[in-house]
């Protein structure tokens, strides 16, 4: 075991896989030689060489174009895509190509590719770097969306986007890249894409969160517990597509109560799409609405307000109260 930060268990997921398999190649914007924006591939250029690990040029479009026709001829490439807010860019090719081919060609091609970007706020970045836009890919059929929140999921989960058949998009929060740290293997393991991780166990009422939004929801459970005596679960989700709704419902049966939050904005947000679904398979267990703690309606805000726009500890206990109170 080694203590790792979240940008280091990445850096070494893609270390280790590019041992075990000479047909991964990482490719993106200053991933090369200056080991990336925030030194996600650091050292990997040296290791690997020119051939395996490439600097591209500034044309997203072109990254994952290139990318898309890698994977569908025997490569797996892990592309980077050096701000969340940068892959509008790359839309037509990861959701008209990359998540199409399959189904398009009966199955001869499949397109292995991962497509990581650190995205979220909390850390006062420019515009356009701070978006969270995981609710975008989860409404494309053929594409996984995973968002770790631990050092030790980042790298078993990485591990396995790489060795998937199908493109996934691992979006990584900004905001935990130095901030957590923990133990983690040195060598290879897997974390199983589309389960997601019950952190912690109660009865009353279900937190419902990802990526940076997790250890948010730990601290509002762990007020709630010391201000009201209940007992909440917290559950991260790891994987939006497949989400796991067994896990989810399983909670939902038993607390009857239910948070969800995310720091995208709210309307027709991943968020939306697990009320519905609860709704339509456990209604008869909730004992009151389920409620959403999210961004507001609209664009990512200037670093000055970005603490107000963001989901606090303090909007998860009101949600919480909310709910315990209905």
């Amino acid at each position: 075991m080694a203590t790792m930060t979240m940008i280091k268990a990445i850096n070494d997921a893609m270390r280790v896989e590019m041992e075990r398999d000479e047909r991964v190649l990482v490719m993106g914007e200053d991933v090369g030689v200056n080991g990336g924006v925030f030194r996600a591939t650091e050292g990997l250029y040296q290791q690997f060489g020119e051939n395996r690990v490439f600097d591209t040029p500034l044309a997203e479009s072109g990254i994952i174009g290139t990318a898309v026709a890698l994977a569908a001829t025997g490569f797996r490439p892990v592309a980077e895509i050096q701000f969340s807010g940068f892959v509008y860019e790359t839309m037509d090719q990861i959701c008209s190509q990359a998540a199409r081919l399959r189904f398009r060609s009966g199955g001869r091609f499949n397109v292995p590719l991962v497509i990581r970007s650190p995205y979220g706020g909390g850390v006062k970045t420019p515009e356009m770097h701070s978006d969270s836009l995981e609710a975008l890919f989860v409404h494309q059929p053929g594409l996984k969306v995973v968002i770790p929140s631990t050092p030790y999921d980042a790298k078993g989960l990485l591990i396995s986007a790489m060795r998937d058949p199908d493109p996934v998009l691992f979006f990584e929060p900004m905001r935990l890249y130095r901030s957590v740290k923990q133990e983690v293997p040195e060598g290879e393991y897997t974390v199983p894409i589309g389960k997601a991780n019950v952190v912690k166990e109660g009865n009353d009422v279900t937190l419902i969160a990802w990526g940076a939004m997790v250890p948010m929801a730990q601290k509002a459970a762990e007020q709630a517990e010391q201000e009201r005596g209940i007992s909440a679960e917290v559950i991260d989700l790891r994987t939006l597509a497949p989400m796991d709704m067994e896990t989810i419902l399983s909670s939902v049966e038993k607390t009857g109560r239910v948070v969800v939050v995310h720091e995208a904005v709210g309307t027709a947000g991943v968020g939306a799409e697990i009320i519905a679904r609860i709704n339509e398979e456990a209604i008869l267990s909730l004992e009151a609405p389920v409620l959403r703690v999210t961004g507001f309606d609209t664009p990512y805000p200037i670093s000055s307000l970005e603490d107000e726009w963001l989901p606090s500890v303090a909007r998860i206990r009101t949600a919480i109260d909310k709910v315990l109170d209905f």
